[in-house]
């Protein structure tokens, strides 16, 4: 039976579990739309902006590991798809991205909005494609997905509105095939040479990435059976309850002095699913065993003695079936008491100051993780709101954290909520953003309110582009110019928008705002304001960056007194 290209589209998605469509509708997508329409079970949700369509996509693939689909009609339309594509492609999470080409009668001919969109998205996608007529399509189709799963990142295809209204008699096949890959075990030989660097170790450390995501139960044994403190990465972060006894921390910024000093002390650290890219908080000895499916990555970031290319939790398992359990626990407790002592520091700095006129921020990201439920999906946006909530947030161990991981883009956390928000409304959602990342997509609230997507969104409000501003003042630069700005209401706007706003001055009113924040039907904004000359708890900050940052501070009262 003839279908159109639009319909075998939607056919093979629906086929594939695919649910919900994020876009911007457009006259060369009409053929599109109109077969999702068509499929009762399809859902087009329409955003304010193609980013919001491509971070919602990046967002539920990233949660999911499946694929997801955004949309963007010819020329302007794809191209604002880019910058959200980079969500998925840099923290290598499978999303198909579909463009509505030209006319393909008018290609070459400077026709309305046309470009060259395969040679646009050539940097951001590992697949991409201009459907030249109908009977390609079916083996396009699985092309792109295939290498969507397979090469973990973005595939984008280009159609034109007569190639997809055309009709077609392919069917797609090998559909089974479309999936996220096997684990694969490693090679028994890296496995005994791994064994016999471990036996010869006395203090080993763990440092663990989101590759241990599947594996975590295999992580935490391997741990145990060698008394083993585990560092994790901002984004493994939420694969362990906070207060675990074997679950020491962050590194690097996002994290921890106690972390940072065990990767250094270690004489062997076991890296297991990381591509972390600070170098400066890797151990610099080369006695690293590191462990990932992906060999490209195998010692590009620190020296390692060994490289294992297989997947954490078939390799784990044959290492815990030959590994004897260990009694020597000098390192982990060493470990253990430094963290208590850096943990006792952030309770410190998360009490809420009794006088002043601002929240501290640290207070507000520990108010968030009180209030959240065990449950809950929290989207993190990029700044020095990362590091309050990367630091002063305790996990539950069920709850999800994501962020703009590896691409460190301001303003992606509301589109990728709402993707996020669209797979389960009865989940809550929470987006924690600075002012400048909620203004940066500020139309993307619209397509929660619209959508019925009860996310609760909470501005981190310090009226400036606050990670900028540490950093230039880390430099000893005065923070004068372009790195702060004035506001809008936040709770105003999110009221005019048809959802619920409520505002935060004062310590003493930050818990009664959160209540009311959560109680809130619906989508909700608690506009908090939060002491911008707070600074974060970075660890083994020198007395020269110190220095620096107060030097800083003086040309900034110098400057505000009228002096140049």
């Amino acid at each position: 039976m003839q279908q159109t290209v639009a319909e075998l589209l939607v056919a093979t998605l629906h086929e594939l579990g695919v649910r919900q469509i994020f876009g911007v509708v457009g006259d060369a997508l009409n053929p599109f739309t109109d077969a999702i329409r068509k499929n009762k079970e399809m859902q087009w949700i329409g955003v304010r902006h193609e980013e919001g369509a491509a971070l919602a996509a990046a967002g539920q693939a990233k949660l999911t590991g499946k694929l997801a689909v955004c949309c963007g009609t010819t020329g302007p339309g794809a191209n604002h798809l880019i910058a959200g594509l980079y969500e998925a492609h840099k923290d290598h999470a499978p999303v198909l991205a579909i463009s509505g080409g030209v006319p393909a009668a008018q290609r070459g001919n400077d026709y309305l909005q046309e470009n060259t969109p395969d040679l646009l998205f050539r940097d951001v996608a590992v697949y991409t494609q201009t459907l030249a007529n109908a009977d390609q399509a079916a083996h396009v189709f699985h092309q792109a997905i295939a290498h969507a799963y397979g090469m973990h990142g973005v595939a984008h295809l280009n159609i034109p509105p007569d190639v997809f209204a055309a009709k077609t008699d392919t069917k797609m096949g090998s559909l089974a095939t479309l999936r996220a890959a096997p684990e694969m075990a490693a090679d028994p030989e890296d496995v005994a040479v791994a064994l016999h660097l471990i036996e010869q170790s006395k203090k080993i450390a763990i440092f663990a990435g989101t590759g241990c995501r599947t594996a975590i139960s295999q992580v935490l044994q391997l741990a145990e059976r060698l008394q083993a403190p585990i560092m994790h990465t901002f984004r493994g972060k939420d694969m362990v309850a906070y207060h675990h006894p074997y679950w020491m921390g962050g590194v690097g910024l996002i994290g921890g002095a106690p972390g940072v000093d065990a990767m250094q002390d270690a004489e062997l650290v076991l890296m297991l699913g990381s591509d972390y890219p600070y170098t400066e908080y890797l151990p610099k000895n080369g006695k690293v065993i590191q462990i990932d499916l992906r060999p490209e990555v195998l010692g590009r970031r620190t020296g390692v003695q060994l490289g294992i290319v297989g997947a954490i939790k078939p390799t784990v398992t044959q290492l815990l079936e030959q590994l004897p359990q260990r009694q020597e626990q000098d390192f982990l407790h060493g470990v253990r008491d430094a963290r208590k002592q850096w943990d006792e520091m952030l309770d410190k700095k998360a009490v809420l100051q009794e006088s002043g006129q601002h929240v501290n921020p640290q207070a507000l990201a520990r108010g968030i993780s009180m209030h959240a439920q065990s449950d809950a999906a929290i989207i993190i946006d990029t700044g020095v709101v990362t590091l309050w909530c990367g630091n002063w947030i305790q996990q539950s161990g069920q709850q999800r954290i994501l962020a703009s991981f590896n691409n460190a883009a301001v303003g992606t956390s509301l589109g990728q909520a709402n993707g996020v928000q669209a797979l389960d409304r009865d989940r809550q959602v929470i987006v924690a953003v600075g002012d400048g990342g909620f203004t940066m997509l500020l139309g993307e609230f619209m397509t929660s309110v619209e959508h019925r997507l009860p996310v609760k969104v909470i501005v981190f409000n310090n009226q400036q582009w606050g990670l900028v501003h540490l950093e230039m003042e880390e430099a000893g630069l005065p923070a004068d110019k372009g790195s702060t700005f004035p506001n809008m209401d936040f709770a105003a706007f999110a009221v005019a928008c048809g959802a619920a706003g409520f505002t935060v001055k004062r310590s003493s009113e930050l818990d009664s705002g959160l209540r009311q924040l959560f109680a809130a039907n619906g989508p909700a904004v608690l506009n908090v304001f939060i002491d911008p000359a707070e600074l974060p708890s970075m660890p083994h900050i020198h007395l020269d960056q110190i220095w620096r940052f107060g030097l800083a501070r003086v040309k900034e009262a110098f400057l505000s007194l009228g002096g140049s």
